[in-house]
């Protein structure tokens, strides 16, 4: 399999699988698609890493694979590689990414699709298909834009250039760097924490920011209101509640 989940106390890995450089092509878009939707389905799953191995994320598509499409084809094919990419920003649980080595062009557009980033300091990033003559085209302009700023989204995908990951921790797009052979055991750590959180409360709070970033002001208050009203029906809210008055404050253990 190109692609896998395996679940341990709450935390699911999906992982990346296809030697040497995890090339993403359709089939492994597909089947990152179809697991993520599984990882955010299942109940014993409360938290997800996605990793792409001890050497490298993800270097890219398949070019081999593209060069072969015609215009046609990637008419067709355009909205499942975005799909697939969307449905792992779209888990409704906490997503880390485990970045280690290239996660360049659609590796680099997966990792963006994580709400925190986990980078080797050995890792390289960027957004190189100007270099191809081409855009990114599984939201690298959209999610990148939205993370760490138009102008310097702009500058990484007009010139193609790679980062290291004292750089892309600089700019915002990594959010820690660590050694190299500590990148999956923190982003397990990370996610662990999380998983043994208020698996609802974790949800809405992920809801509120994403579509927020989405809408104006207004609309992203009446988004976070309604999602603030809604946990006050949730057994997460009363025994968060519950435990801070009876033992003091983060001591509670949520189902």
């Amino acid at each position: 399999m190109t692609v896998t989940l395996e679940v341990d106390e709450g935390v699911g890995t999906l992982r990346l699988e296809r030697p040497p450089m995890n090339a993403l092509d359709s089939a492994m878009q597909d089947r990152l698609k179809e697991l993520a939707e599984e990882a955010g389905r299942r109940s014993d799953v409360r938290a997800v890493v996605v990793w792409g191995g001890e050497k490298v994320f993800a270097a890219g598509a398949d070019i081999k694979e593209m060069q072969a499409m015609s215009y046609q084809d990637m008419v067709d094919r355009s909205r499942g590689l975005q799909d697939a990419f969307t449905a792992v920003a779209r888990v409704p649980k906490p997503v880390v990414a485990a970045v280690t080595g290239y996660a360049l062009g659609g590796g680099c557009e997966l990792a963006l699709c994580a709400d925190y980033r986990i980078a080797a300091d050995n890792a390289k990033l960027g957004q190189p298909e100007i270099l191809l003559g081409l855009i990114p085209g599984a939201g690298g302009t959209q999610r990148l834009s939205r993370l760490i700023g138009p102008s310097r989204a702009k500058d990484l995908i007009f010139t193609g250039r790679t980062v290291t990951a004292d750089e892309a921790l600089t700019l915002g797009l990594v959010d820690k760097v660590v050694p190299a052979g500590e990148v999956y055991a923190q982003a397990r750590a990370w996610a662990g924490r999380l998983a043994r959180g208020p698996a609802y409360a974790l949800r809405a709070a992920k809801e509120a920011v994403d579509s927020g970033l989405d809408a104006g002001l207004d609309t992203g208050l009446a988004i976070e209101r309604t999602l603030f009203a809604g946990l006050f029906a949730t057994q997460d809210r009363e025994t968060g509640m519950r435990s801070f008055v009876e033992d003091g404050p983060g001591k509670a253990t949520f189902a």
